[in-house]
Order: C-alpha cells, then sequence, then structure tokens
C-alpha cells in the first residue's frame, strides 16, 4: 500500500490474500501474470498459497504467466517451478477448447487478476471475456480481483465495435478507451455479451480495489506500477496507447523496437513537415516533438525514421483516440504516396484482406474516411463519462475529483 493514506488504495488481491474466503467456497485457479503482485511487490501466487487460499492453478494470457513473450506470443511451460502448479495458457484458446481446459484444470472458480491499460485492444479483457464465457457453460464461478484503470475512470473515447468487424482485438461492443475497471467491464459484460455467447450470465464476484476512485490515475494510487506488458514500461505509455496502438494497422512505426513503444511514432518518409503541421491542429493536452530514431526491433527494424515524440502537457485534457484519429489524417494528407495500410496476415493493400486498423477501430469507417481524404476527427466525439455507455448500474467506484496535492476531495 502506499505510504500516503490520502491516495492509498487496496487491490482486490490483496484484500483476498488478507482474507481468503472472499474468492468463495472450493479450489480456485488464478488468471495472473508477473504484474500480479501485492503492493508490497511479493507475487500474488506464492502469496495466496503462504495465506492458506486453496490455490490450485496458474492461468496465463498473452505474453505468458511471466511476461516473456513479444506481441503475438505466449509461454510454453506446464507447471511454474516457484509454486510447483500446474500452468495453463489461454492464449488463442477459446470455445471448447477453452471449456475443456477449465474442466481439466479441476478448479471450482477462476480469480481474475491482470493489469489492464483502459483500452479496448488490450488482449487482457477479452481473455477475460472468453474465461468468463467458458466458465458460464462449464459451471464454474468467476472471481474478479480488481485493480485500477491506470488511465483514471473519468473518462471513456471512440466508437463502439461493430460486431462485424469482433476479434480478438474487440469481442463486443465497447469503446476504444472505455474508462472501466476489469470488475466493471466483467460486470457489463455479464450483462450483455457473455448471456449471448454462453446463454446464460457467470456467476461472477468482484472482489473491488478499495480505495479507488474514478479522478485516480495510476500516479495517484500509490502502487507500484510494473510493466502488464514488453511494450506497456510506464503509466506514460499506458496513457498514449489507446491513441497510438492504431498505427499498429499502418505503415508507420509506433515505436515498438525503442524505449518509448507507442510514445513515438515514425516513418522513413516522414520529414520536417509532420510535427509543425501536428502542432497547427491545436490539439490538447500533447506537444509534438520532432525526432529521429532507428527501432532495434519490429517494423523498419535497423533503418533511421523520422516522426515525433508525444509529450503530454496535461494528462486531463489529452484526449488519446482524438489525437491518434488527427494525425492520422495528418500523414495521409502530407504522404498520400507513401502511406499504406498494413492487412491482418500482412499482405497488400487491395488483396481482399482485413486491415487490422478496421479490427482495431472496431469498423472500417476510419480507414473509409482516412482514405476519402476527409478529415477523420468527427467520427471520435470528445471525450465521456463511462456510464454514458455502458450505463451507471455497472460503475463500482466514485468520482471524487482530486486535488492539486493528489488528495481526493471529500
Amino acid at each position: 500500500m502506499s505510504t500516503d493514506e490520502g491516495v492509498a488504495v487496496t487491490t482486490g488481491i490483496a484484500r483476498l490474500h488478507d482474507s481468503p474466503g472472499l474468492a468463495g467456497p472450493g479450489r480456485f485457479a488464478l488468471v495472473t501474470n508477473h504484474a500480479g503482485v501485492l503492493p508490497d511487490l511479493r507475487p500474488a501466487a506464492p502469496a495466496l498459497l503462504a495465506a492458506g487460499a486453496p490455490l490450485a492453478a496458474l492461468f496465463g494470457p498473452e505474453h505468458g504467466l511471466h511476461g516473456t513473450g513479444q506481441a503475438g506470443k505466449s509461454e510454453a511451460a506446464r507447471s511454474d517451478p516457484d509454486t510447483g502448479l500446474p500452468v495453463y495458457d489461454t492464449y488463442r484458446c477459446e470455445g471448447g477448447r477453452l471449456d475443456k481446459l477449465l474442466i481439466d484444470s479441476g478448479v471450482d472458480a477462476l480469480v481474475y487478476d491482470l493489469q489492464d491499460i483502459g483500452a479496448r485492444f488490450y488482449t487482457y479483457v477479452w481473455t477475460m471475456f472468453d474465461l468468463m464465457v467458458s466458465a458460464a457453460r462449464t459451471g464454474l464461478r468467476f472471481v474478479v480481483a480488481d485493480r485500477p484503470n491506470p488511465l483514471g475512470g473519468l473518462a471513456s473515447e471512440g466508437p463502439l465495435l461493430d460486431p462485424a468487424w469482433a476479434s480478438f482485438v474487440g469481442r463486443a461492443p465497447i469503446p476504444v478507451r472505455h474508462g472501466l475497471t476489469c470488475g466493471e467491464l466483467a460486470r457489463h459484460f455479464n450483462a450483455s455479451a457473455v448471456p449471448q455467447v454462453a446463454g446464460g450470465a457467470v456467476e461472477l464476484t468482484v472482489i473491488e480495489a478499495a480505495g479507488w476512485q474514478r479522478a485516480m490515475d495510476a500516479g495517484a494510487t500509490g502502487l507500484p506500477w510494473i510493466a502488464p506488458s514488453p511494450n506497456i514500461p510506464t503509466p506514460a505509455t499506458a496513457l498514449v496507447y489507446p491513441g497510438t496502438c492504431l498505427f499498429e494497422g499502418t505503415s508507420l512505426s509506433e515505436g515498438r523496437g525503442t524505449t518509448q513503444p507507442f510514445e513515438i511514432v515514425g516513418a522513413p518518409y516522414l520529414d520536417a513537415r509532420f510535427a509543425p503541421a501536428l502542432a497547427e491542429l491545436g490539439l490538447p493536452g500533447v506537444h509534438f516533438r520532432d525526432l529521429r530514431y532507428v527501432p532495434a526491433f519490429h517494423k523498419h527494424a535497423g533503418r533511421p525514421l523520422r516522426g515525433v515524440q508525444l509529450h503530454i502537457t496535461d494528462r486531463g485534457a489529452f484526449a488519446p483516440v482524438r489525437t491518434a484519429v488527427a494525425m492520422l489524417g495528418v500523414v495521409r494528407r502530407l504522404y498520400p504516396d507513401d502511406f499504406a495500410w498494413h492487412t491482418v496476415d500482412g499482405g497488400a493493400e487491395g488483396t481482399g484482406h482485413r486491415y487490422f486498423v478496421d479490427l482495431l477501430w472496431g469498423s472500417d469507417r476510419l480507414r473509409r474516411t482516412v482514405d476519402a481524404g476527409e478529415d477523420p476527427l468527427p467520427l471520435c466525439d470528445p471525450p465521456a463519462p463511462p456510464g454514458r455507455w455502458a450505463g451507471d448500474d455497472v460503475l463500482l467506484y466514485p468520482a471524487a475529483p482530486i486535488c492539486p496535492e493528489g488528495r481526493p476531495r471529500r
């Protein structure tokens, strides 16, 4: 916990450690990874066992239980050397295969403890969704050990996903930046998409993150930050990710292969016009600095690139999704002969394959608008309270504002 009582937050997993009975009766599996720690940085799984919790298995997401896999990868380990528990890899496992995995694990419940970063295309929430569906079908209980949304919970951005574009970067209609915690998302899913897929809701419990309020971002919680995946090293990365991740669907580098993924964007064909053109947009809370870099891996590996770094000057005013959408329009306008969209299988434009940006955006409207030379910004309304799309009934935490000193106003 934080040493500052005014901003102390107790995560759901810390509360479960103190009171193992919160998970309900029977044995449970923990859905976790390397970032699943207690506030004092002890790994949750061995700490739960030491506290007498009936933990019987571990389930890992994309990147694996220990977070060593890059994007689109997991880990092959079938047992955890630190606890001796069996490890089940859930990445790209769904439907009947996932149902069988749950049955084979022999547990009575799943406890979910993964750090989300507030963006629809961050796959941990879809691991949660798939597990909720399978738990509903196989009769297991589902428990969310909740954690704060590192972006805070006051704002959502971007359109709801069109179900025709559903994939593992978006299974159900939620915005690009959703503004909820995983516990709140689970409540929303359980009242909507889970029954549609599973034929009924799952028995759901949320162990709330005590002390969190919606105006708290990662820095205000007093909790330690551990990179939840290899390319989200800092809270600053998490803040820009709901926007600049859209560049994964383009020919531009989104900064993977550097020490500042998603905070920098570049390409071999960008030049001195790019940063000033972005500055002219007058987007709130962000300054675009011209820079050059060479990615060590991923897109354009080993090639000198020019682009911009996003410096956030006002976290409250900064709208990551609207910012990235506006950036895409500028790139297409300035560099129409060089800019290109990436397809899901890496094929060339015009080959009939699905464009990855359509899966990220949740429809083809962004791509078609940019390609038509139209202003894409009207596609993305200004940030709005998450209750507007999810309904206030799913919200678990208050929205008390934060004083300049970092403490919630009472």
